[in-house]
C-alpha cells in the first residue's frame, strides 16, 4: 500500500508540471491568428507526442538493463535507481523553487520568439523537452520506488499510475478554475515538502541496501523499538514509513543518512542568496 500510494504521488505531482506547461503553450497559441493556431497546435501536440515516447524507450531500456543483471548487480543497480530519483526529486524542488515563478514569463518569450520567425518547430521542441523531461523523471522515480519495494506486482504500478494521472488531471482542472480558492504557488509548496519527506525516504532505502551489499557499514544494533507506537510495517505505518523514510527501529547508519539529509536540505533551501548585479 506505501509504495502504491508513492507511485499515485509521484505520477500525480510529475503530471501536473507537464500539464501546468503545456497549458501555457495552448493558452499563448490561443491568442495568435488562426493559421497560427491551427498550424502551433499542431507542431504542440506532435511534441507531447514525442515526449512521451522518448519517456516510454527510457522506461523499457531500464527494465530490460536490470532484466540482463545478476542478482548482486540487480541489487546494485535497484540501489543506484533509489539514489538517482532521490537526487532528481531534490534538483526537481530546488529548481521549481528557483525558476517557477518565471516559467511562464519564459516560455511565452521563447513562443513569441517563435512565432516572430515563423518557426513552430520550436513549439515542438519546447512541448517534447517538457514532457520528455517530466516523463523520463516519472521513470526514474518509479523505477527506484519499485526498486524498494520487492516483489510488487506489475498491475499495482499500472493502477498507481492510471489513478495518479487522473487526479493529476482533476487537481490541474480545480486549480484552473477555482484559482480564487486555491493557487499554484501554495500548491507546490506543500507538494515539495512532501517529495523531500519521498526523497529522504528512497535515500534510506538505498542506504540500507548499501549495507546488506557491505559497502557502507552498520554503525550499531537497533537504537530504539518504536513498534509498539507505529510500526514501519503494514498498514498505516508501513505508508507512513514510505512517504517520510520512518524507522520503528533504526541503527545508527540510518539516524546519521536521515539527519545528513535534512541537515543538507535545510542548507540548500535557506542558504542566503547571492546578489547578482
Amino acid at each position: 500500500m506505501g509504495q502504491y500510494g508513492n507511485i499515485v504521488f509521484i505520477v500525480w505531482r510529475e503530471s501536473i508540471e507537464a500539464l501546468l506547461v503545456i497549458g501555457i503553450l495552448q493558452a499563448w497559441l490561443g491568442k495568435q491568428g488562426e493559421d497560427g493556431r491551427t498550424r502551433g497546435r499542431k507542431f504542440l501536440w506532435a511534441g507531447v507526442g514525442a515526449g512521451l515516447l522518448g519517456a516510454a524507450a527510457l522506461g523499457a531500456a531500464i527494465m530490460l538493463f536490470g532484466d540482463e543483471l545478476d542478482d548482486d548487480k540487480q541489487q546494485m543497480f535497484q540501489t543506484g535507481l533509489m539514489l538517482l530519483a532521490a537526487v532528481l526529486i531534490v534538483q526537481m524542488v530546488l529548481w521549481m523553487r528557483r525558476r517557477g515563478g518565471a516559467l511562464k514569463r519564459e516560455l511565452e518569450s521563447a513562443l513569441q520568439k517563435a512565432a516572430d520567425q515563423a518557426n513552430w518547430w520550436s513549439v515542438f521542441v519546447l512541448a517534447a523537452i517538457a514532457v520528455a523531461r517530466e516523463g523520463a523523471e516519472t521513470v526514474v522515480f518509479l523505477a527506484g520506488t519499485l526498486s524498494a519495494a520487492r516483489g510488487t506486482a506489475l498491475l499495482s504500478p499500472g493502477l498507481g499510475a492510471a489513478g495518479g494521472f487522473a487526479l493529476a488531471v482533476l487537481t490541474y482542472a480545480a486549480l484552473q478554475w477555482g484559482s480564487r480558492i486555491l493557487n499554484w504557488r501554495l500548491f507546490f509548496r506543500v507538494t515539495e515538502v512532501m517529495l523531500l519527506f519521498l526523497a529522504g525516504s528512497l535515500l534510506l532505502n538505498g542506504a540500507d541496501n548499501l549495507t546488506s551489499l557491505g559497502l557502507l557499514p552498520r554503525l550499531s544494533g537497533h537504537l530504539w523499538d518504536a513498534s509498539a507506537f507505529l510500526s514501519d510495517g503494514g498498514g498505516i505505518g508501513g505508508l507512513f514509513s514510505s512517504l517520510t523514510g520512518w524507522r520503528a527501529r533504526p541503527d545508527l547508519t540510518e539516524l546519521l543518512v536521515f539527519f545528513l539529509y535534512w541537515a543538507a536540505m535545510a542548507w540548500l533551501l535557506f542558504r542566503p542568496q547571492t546578489a547578482t548585479r
